[in-house]
């Protein structure tokens, strides 16, 4: 288990992406937290299973119906230090 950065751009900011994708992680239970970044980019930052990455980047592709995903940068963090037992959306 790792814990990930991923930053998405496109149009992601104002259509609902962070809500439908913290409710598609917290569906399958995963932890972490989603929010908008000055840039107009949006970060993710969560835990995840090396077996459960492509289910996660595909839901972080799919994004809400009015979202267009062009780009999802990702790395392993090692200093992720946040308690969390859910997904969260950060403001």
């Amino acid at each position: 288990m790792e814990w990930y950065r991923f930053v998405i751009s496109g149009r992601v900011q104002g259509v609902f992406y962070r809500k439908f994708v913290s409710q598609e992680l917290m569906k399958k239970q995963f932890k972490g937290y989603i929010q908008n970044l000055p840039d107009g980019t949006v970060e993710v930052v969560a835990e995840i299973f090396d077996d459960e990455l492509d289910d996660f980047l595909l839901i972080l592709k799919e994004g809400s119906p009015l979202s267009r995903v062009e780009d999802i940068r990702y790395e392993v963090i090692d200093d992720a230090k946040f308690n969390t037992d859910g997904f969260e959306i950060r403001y």
